[in-house]
């Protein structure tokens, strides 16, 4: 298995998500006043350690049915993210200080350099900066476009660097006041979108099965 560069960011993002948003003021909480980055950054930015579950929904012309993952990411500290795969297999995956190991039960844990893969350069970078709620740092590697309000909102984020951007068009998360809800990988080409539901979204997921209504409950948790 490799993880992609979106794969990366994406349990980075879900570590953020609470899985019960703090209370806001009644200023803040308006459902009338518009969301911009800086103001979801500061919301779905949280200190570890942090925990969300997961409902990963992916597609392939290979797959009669969209491949469902479902399990949990961890953020045990600042510096580590565990992407905890239950079903249907149960592998984990963890990421620190540069280094990516896979281990799957009765297998030799798998590891590789980050490094090694160029388009990543800029992403681990990007790591902390989500998390810190850091939007100039983040704006260093992705261009970033709030939609919405800050009830529900959208934010896309669209790759600077080249080597990124030659496969990913763009990652748009979706979210409800300070809960990051789901998160929509889109590649470039015609490759369907990789949809990860987090938080309350992923307990709403648990018993639907047709990926369109999958999909329209990611898109649902930023619609105005």
């Amino acid at each position: 298995m490799r993880l992609t560069p979106a794969l990366l960011l994406a349990s980075a993002a879900t570590c953020a998500a609470p899985a019960e948003p703090p209370a806001e003021s009644s200023a803040e909480s308006s459902a009338e006043s518009s969301a911009e980055p800086g103001w979801i950054l500061a919301k779905i930015a949280r200190p570890a350690p942090a925990r969300t579950p997961f409902v990963e929904v992916r597609g392939s012309k290979l797959l009669k049915t969209p491949l469902r993952l479902t399990g949990e990411y961890v953020r045990p500290d600042a510096d580590t993210l565990v992407r905890d795969v239950r079903t249907p297999y149960a592998e984990t995956t963890t990421l620190r200080a540069g280094e990516a190991v896979i281990q799957r039960a009765g297998q030799s844990p798998r590891r590789f350099s980050l490094s090694r893969v160029p388009e990543l350069a800029g992403l681990q970078n990007g790591f902390g900066a989500l998390l810190g709620g850091d939007r100039t740092a983040l704006e260093a590697h992705y261009r970033l476009q709030a939609d919405g309000t800050r009830q529900r909102w959208t934010m896309t984020m669209t790759p600077r660097d080249a080597a990124m951007a030659a496969k990913l068009q763009a990652i748009v998360l979706y979210g409800r006041g300070a809960e990051l809800r789901c998160i929509e990988t889109r590649p470039v080409g015609n490759v369907e979108a990789q949809r990860t539901l987090l938080a309350g979204a992923a307990q709403d997921a648990a018993k639907v099965q047709d990926s369109a209504a999958l999909a329209t409950l990611c898109h649902g948790a930023g619609a105005q």
